[in-house]
Order: structure tokens, then C-alpha cells, then sequence
């Protein structure tokens, strides 16, 4: 690897980290007068602690802003250093989102910007994967065991569609969305895993 690779993938990795460390959720329901997210719920950052808020709206605006800060990552460094870079960037923006700085690497889950990140780089495995969790959530009417099933079928997905580099990376992120949900693997093996839309004190 020549010294400017090594530089472009320095930058690629800080800037897709610090694109995906904006807490998107918590800004926009402070701004929205709802005080501190991670006092509710789950106490997380993400879109499905934001429903329990009662908002929509915000909820929604947290999935897309989300998602799309991951894309852009991806996208931007792509255009600027080549397919490495944006791969790169756009597993630092899921690392970032996960473990922000600016929350004390107290973040999301991951599972829009993963979205975000599969949109970006092969669109027709990104919208699988989210129509994936969609028909999950509507017949099951839970969020996490949605995600879990949809990370777990899109390195899959990818490699059925002939992006062996996309597939690997999926893999790799879709661990570390299970490791992010080890605690709702355990209240749904409990039983005890809250449904969609549910309000937690």
C-alpha cells in the first residue's frame, strides 16, 4: 500500500467516524423538547426508542438521517478515493453511529446505517434487506427480532447477487449488530422483548 493509499484510507476511516457519530436521534427529539432520549425506552439513540417518544415523525426523520448519514460516508469517499475508501468509510460511519465520541462510545444499534450503508453500494441488496425487515416487523410486531433476521439474510443477499466484497462486509457489520442486540436476544429468548410502538417508562 503506497503512502497516499495509506492517507486516503486514514481520512476515508476518521471522516466516515465522524459523519456517523451525529446522534440524530437525541438532537432531534431534544430540539423537539423531549428531553434526553436515553432517559426512556431502551435508552438508545436510534429511530425505534425514538417511536416510543409517541412522535412519528421524528422516529422517521431519525431512520432516514441515519441511514443516510452512512450512505453519504460511503458515497463521498467512494467518489473521492475509490471503492476501498468507501467501504472503509462506511463501516467507520456504522462503528461511529454504534460508539460516538461525543456520547462516551454510548450509541445506536446500527441497523439504519447498515441500511444505509447497503443502499450506497448495492442498492438492490439494500432495499431487500429493508423489504426484509419490513415483512418482518408487520407480522411479527417486533423491532429488533426484524433487524436481527434482516442482518443476518443480507450477507446472503449479496452474495446471491454476485458482490462477494459487499457480502463480506456485510457479514462483519451484521456481527457486530448482534452484539449490539445481545441484550434483546435475551428478553426475546425471555419472552419478554417490548413490541413495536411500545411505551417503556
Amino acid at each position: 500500500m503506497s503512502g497516499w493509499e495509506i492517507i486516503s484510507t486514514l481520512m476515508a476511516a476518521t471522516g466516515g467516524y465522524l459523519l456517523g457519530s451525529i446522534p440524530f436521534g437525541l438532537v432531534l427529539t431534544r430540539l423537539a423538547g423531549l428531553g434526553d432520549i436515553r432517559e426512556i425506552g431502551s435508552k438508545n439513540i436510534g429511530a425505534t426508542n425514538v417511536l416510543r417518544t409517541g412522535r412519528k415523525d421524528l422516529a422517521a426523520a431519525t431512520l432516514v438521517l441515519d441511514a443516510g448519514k452512512a450512505g453519504m460516508a460511503a458515497l463521498l469517499f467512494t467518489f473521492l478515493f475509490g471503492t476501498t475508501a468507501g467501504l472503509v468509510a462506511g463501516g467507520a460511519a456504522f462503528l461511529g453511529h454504534c460508539y460516538p465520541v461525543w456520547l462516551r462510545f454510548k450509541g445506536g444499534k446500527g441497523v439504519a446505517t447498515f441500511l444505509g450503508i447497503l443502499i450506497a453500494f448495492a442498492w438492490p441488496v439494500g432495499i431487500l434487506a429493508a423489504l426484509t425487515w419490513i415483512g418482518m416487523a408487520l407480522m411479527l410486531r417486533i423491532s429488533s427480532l426484524s433487524a436481527l433476521v434482516a442482518a443476518a439474510a443480507a450477507p446472503l443477499i449479496a452474495y446471491a447477487f454476485g458482490r462477494p466484497g459487499v457480502a463480506v462486509l456485510c457479514l462483519f457489520l451484521a456481527a457486530l449488530i448482534y452484539w449490539r442486540h445481545r441484550a434483546n436476544i435475551s428478553r426475546l429468548l425471555a419472552g419478554e422483548e417490548p413490541m413495536i410502538g411500545a411505551k417503556k417508562a
